[in-house]
């Protein structure tokens, strides 16, 4: 039994425990024994706490008991990147500069989680501060596949895209950034959902570019990530981008799953040349399957989207240019050679050059001369205008279709060390994401089949207009219920199993 459940959706979860065939006890320990088991190789978690998660399932299991009426997650298990801070766990963003920190508060999407009754069973590998598509650039060790241990599970949220993959949880948070919630999504074969930008709040994330962080949720199916999306999201008083607005009707346009009528546009700019051949082919055969179900498709041309790479690559490390100063050895975490006899500039010095890894420096050396005197207009100002080209085409398209589709990332999941030393080959991993978030749009990453040439998992990316967040869920359940139709269940179910530890 125990086994079986972490096989189990959140949704069927959710009924078990409400309905009292299980605990919420017995399903946040059939997960930590999954731990237990298989994550000395994948690598998912930086902290697991059993204790605390424990506690957290019996007081939802008290609540029910005692009467009181929950919320449709209550008792789920979820993992939590360890990027939005937590009072009763560390939190480290990934970094050697914040290793051990302890925040004296909690985000305001992890006390929605425990408000939802939603037990976190522990804080995720990442990308130090959120800044790579592989995992390979935290501080702690890089994170693997689990359809093949010696792959990248994409980044910078792998530790949850991988927790989810390998059954270790059935849902978890991520953080999108130029798509690092729907690439990591698609190489492990699972749903990840990035929300429109100031739908999901910032606050008490660790931010790396303020104007493009968006949380958002992982999980196996469409409806889970919905179920995930409502119970998080909302306006939000403490962050001043959070949009008071009501949340989309997600939950219900994922059980909805028709695109009868609907109208979709192919991104001519976002496929062909560059994109792997397997690739290509299963979002092809996904195009033709929306057409099949009553879709009516057609090309679009967004063509400003060529530029979307080089402009986020100078807005993103701009911005983070700026967040990072507060991590100066003063305030908090790590400080190096504060023996008396240094100048506090000498201290701050030597705990950067040791706390922060290589890709960080790197962007924080591009953003800070991007922003420099007599380069701004020439880099950071053209980069600007190229993104009000990019929401332009956006608004062009969605005149035509009612959302867009392209393939999620140009390739599966690459070999781990493959692109270390070089940058560029990383960001072209982001090629296809990082419109949405220049745009601040809703998307989400969609499993489609498998590639031919490595039999990894191949992702379709739906783009919707901004606070129009239902229709991604509406377009991404059909492709799922038709393909799991054809396929006689889940992709995930395809993947190679994992051998257990002895315990």
């Amino acid at each position: 039994m125990s086994s079986e459940l972490t096989r189990r959706t959140a949704a069927e979860l959710a009924e078990l425990i409400a309905s009292g065939q299980v605990s919420a006890v017995e399903v946040a320990q059939a997960h930590l024994d999954r731990i237990t088991a298989v994550d000395g190789r994948i690598k998912a978690f930086l902290h697991v706490d059993a204790e605390t998660a424990l506690a957290q399932a019996r007081a939802v299991d008290e609540r029910r008991a005692a009467g009181e009426r929950l919320g449709p997650l209550a008792g789920v298990p979820i993992a939590h990147k360890d990027v939005f801070t937590t009072a009763d766990m560390p939190t480290t963003a990934g970094s050697k500069i914040l290793e051990g920190w302890r925040p004296p508060y909690d985000a305001t999407i992890t006390r929605r989680l425990r408000e939802a009754g939603l037990v976190i069973i522990g804080k995720t590998n990442m990308d130090e501060f959120a800044m790579g598509s592989s995992t390979e650039n935290s501080a702690f060790g890089p994170t693997r596949n689990p359809w093949n241990l010696d792959r990248i599970p994409g980044g910078s949220s792998g530790g949850s895209s991988a927790a989810v993959a390998a059954y270790e949880a059935p849902l978890a948070t991520g953080t999108d950034t130029g798509g690092s919630i729907r690439q990591p999504a698609a190489v492990t074969g699972i749903v990840g959902t990035k929300p429109t930008y100031g739908g999901s709040s910032r606050y008490g994330l660790i931010a790396f570019a303020s104007s493009l962080d968006t949380p958002g949720p992982f999980a196996r199916t469409v409806l889970d990530a919905a179920l995930l999306h409502e119970a998080f999201s909302g306006h939000d008083p403490m962050d001043s981008t959070s949009i008071d607005r009501p949340v989309p009707p997600v939950v219900e346009a994922a059980r909805r799953a028709d695109v009868a009528g609907l109208r979709i546009g192919v991104v001519r700019e976002l496929g062909g040349e560059g994109f792997q051949p397997g690739v290509q082919a299963r979002f092809n055969e996904a195009v033709e399957l929306l057409e099949s179900l009553g879709a009516k498709v057609t090309e679009v041309s967004c063509p400003h989207f060529t530029y979307a790479l080089p402009a986020y690559y100078l807005i993103a490390p701009s911005e983070c240019s700026s967040n990072l100063a507060r991590f100066d050895a003063m305030r908090y975490g790590l400080r190096i050679g504060d023996d008396g006899a240094r100048s506090a500039e000498e201290v701050m010095a030597l705990t950067r050059a040791e706390g922060f890894g290589p890709e960080v420096k790197r962007r924080i050396m591009l953003g800070t001369y991007a922003l420099s005197s007599g380069y701004y207009d020439a880099y950071y100002g053209k980069a600007q205008q190229v993104r009000t080209l990019i929401i332009r085409d956006f608004e062009a398209a969605f005149e035509q279709v009612d959302v867009l589709v392209s393939p999620t990332t140009p390739t599966t999941a690459f070999p781990i060390g493959d692109r270390v030393d070089d940058p560029m080959a990383m960001y072209l991993a982001d090629l296809a994401t990082i419109p949405s978030n220049l745009a601040g749009n809703a998307a989400i990453s969609v499993p489609c089949g498998l590639a031919e040439e490595d039999g990894l998992p191949v992702g379709l990316q739906v783009m919707a207009p901004t606070l129009a967040d239902d229709r991604v869920y509406r377009v991404g359940a059909a492709v799922e219920k038709a393909l799991e139709d054809r396929w006689g269940g889940p992709l995930l179910a395809k993947a190679p199993e994992l051998a257990e530890a002895d315990r």
